[in-house]
């Protein structure tokens, strides 16, 4: 049994109910306060004995079962994203393996035209300045997900670089480090 089927098994049904009850009830939702109210009426009908302690074993067995199997398909999902990060990695395909400098590269390039770009109109055109001001602002998400991406990769490559350091000290050369 995984963990959370042993502490819903130990904590039980009413006291998950008056759990997500209270955080739904709290909510200005109105679908949320319609969930927290029909939770209030299971949770009164299992201390009025309208559900029998029997049937609450057995909403805790499904419920079990339920948790269970959740966790099994997050762990296949989990392992199927890891197989397919070690082809990645082990591939022997060229652009496979330097897509992250080729991004960064793009990356770097693209911000070096769109600043170079910015300078020229604010020295030499300042009339339009604020319409390139404002332009570069909503710009902003995309490059705040492009920069993220792009600290990702460089970050990974690093721990990459450090764990291959770690593993193999005799195969270290500056030629692994080229790429």
């Amino acid at each position: 049994m995984t963990p959370l089927a042993t502490i819903l098994t130990q904590i039980g049904l009413p006291v998950l109910i008056e759990l997500i009850s209270g955080s739904l009830g709290s909510s200005n939702s109105k679908t949320a306060q319609k969930a927290s109210g029909a939770l209030n009426d299971v949770l009164e009908a299992i201390n009025t004995k309208s559900i029998s302690p029997n049937q609450q074993l057995e909403i805790n067995r499904h419920t079990e079962r339920l948790v269970e199997l959740l966790i099994q398909e997050k762990g296949s999902t989990l392992s199927e994203i890891n197989k397919s990060l070690r082809k990645e990695v082990g591939s022997s395909d060229a652009y496979v393996r330097r897509m992250r400098p080729t991004f960064g590269y793009l990356i770097a390039i693209s911000w070096t035209v769109q600043m170079l770009s910015l300078s020229y109109i604010l020295i030499y055109e300042t009339e339009k300045a604020h319409l390139i001001i404002n332009a570069m602002e909503s710009l902003g998400t995309i490059w705040a997900v492009a920069l993220s991406v792009l600290g990702v990769y460089v970050y990974k490559r690093s721990e990459d670089k450090k764990n291959y350091v770690v593993q193999r000290p005799e195969d270290f050369s500056a030629q692994k480090y080229n790429d």
